[in-house]
């Protein structure tokens, strides 16, 4: 009888817990492969904040749907956000398609169009959300954009184009910002050096590891082409007087991609309503050491980074 009474309990949880993740799915951009979103509704009537979410995968895979995000969007919902996980093309399937290795300087260049690909369709889904946002629920001066990996690079090249009020960009309202970047390993990619800022960034949450082989965690260029990790990131963001927390973690790998997604929900919820919804500056550098954790290489090429993500 008690295994009977506890199965039951255990459907019921499993119930609630699919109901609370099943979205809406809309379709945000046409084209030769239409992009979609699906959009999860928080309980409660009016409009909601709203989390703009990219999935990571190397810009050659990955899915909006993936079951490892269910557990942020249900936490972000339980807060009153609703959350908008979107499609973006991924511009480095093409390209392995096309070779089995990829060097350095055609790397360099297939992730330069790679990455202007998935920022623009980032664009395109927060302009989908804007246009829409009363027939969603959505308040528009309360969307924040979050991603994980190549995600993570989406969304923040994202903000520097709105920054500089590039082309990607154009759309969108006069003045219009996102009112928060959660970026989980992610980085931006600049052919003319480092990155610059037209304008002060929006708040922004950074985690990575310092020993991630995937993503730089400072920097990884070559002829002032390449990427700026969080590490530069927060850096400059210090420089500009902008708020941030950035979240080190010291000798973590790739990890600090999904890990945050379950296991650092009381440090994001702080930041959003803090920082996103109450207005409050901040510049704080969390240096993370775990417990257990050796010592290990942090310092990577150009063609490492490559191999850890493309190679066979």
């Amino acid at each position: 009888m008690k295994r009977l009474i506890l199965f039951t309990i255990l459907i019921f949880t499993m119930a609630i817990t699919m109901a609370q993740t099943q979205p809406t799915t809309h379709c945000f951009a046409e084209g030769e492969k239409p992009l979609y979103l699906d959009h999860y509704r928080a309980e409660g009537e009016g409009l909601h904040p709203c989390v703009l979410f990219a999935f990571g995968g190397g810009f050659s895979h990955g899915s909006r749907a993936d079951e490892r995000y269910i557990p942020y969007f249900n936490m972000l919902m339980a807060q009153g956000f609703d959350v908008v996980s979107i499609d973006y093309r991924l511009g480095m399937a093409y390209t392995l398609d096309k070779t089995e290795d990829v060097g350095p300087m055609e790397g360099a260049w297939a992730m330069y169009r790679s990455v202007n690909y998935a920022a623009e369709d980032v664009l395109r889904a927060l302009d989908y959300i804007l246009v829409n946002a009363e027939k969603l629920g959505i308040d528009q001066s309360q969307v924040v954009a979050s991603g994980s990996s190549a995600g993570a690079i989406a969304v923040l090249q994202a903000e520097n184009y709105i920054s500089n009020r590039s082309k990607y960009a154009k759309s969108l309202p006069e003045n219009f910002n996102f009112a928060g970047v959660v970026a989980f390993a992610g980085a931006i990619y600049s052919v003319l050096g480092e990155p610059k800022w037209g304008a002060t960034p929006c708040p922004m949450m950074l985690f990575h590891g310092n020993a991630d082989r995937n993503v730089p965690y400072r920097k990884a260029t070559i002829l002032a082409t390449g990427f700026y990790g969080s590490d530069y990131i927060a850096e400059q963001l210090h420089n500009l007087d902008a708020t941030y927390y950035f979240h080190s973690a010291h000798y973590r790998d790739h990890a600090l991609a999904l890990t945050p997604l379950t296991d650092n929900h009381d440090e994001i919820i702080s930041f959003l309503h803090r920082c996103v919804l109450g207005g409050e500056k901040m510049q704080h550098t969390n240096e993370y050491v775990a417990e257990g954790v050796e010592p290990c290489e942090t310092q990577f090429t150009i063609q490492e980074y490559l191999n850890s993500n493309y190679s066979n």
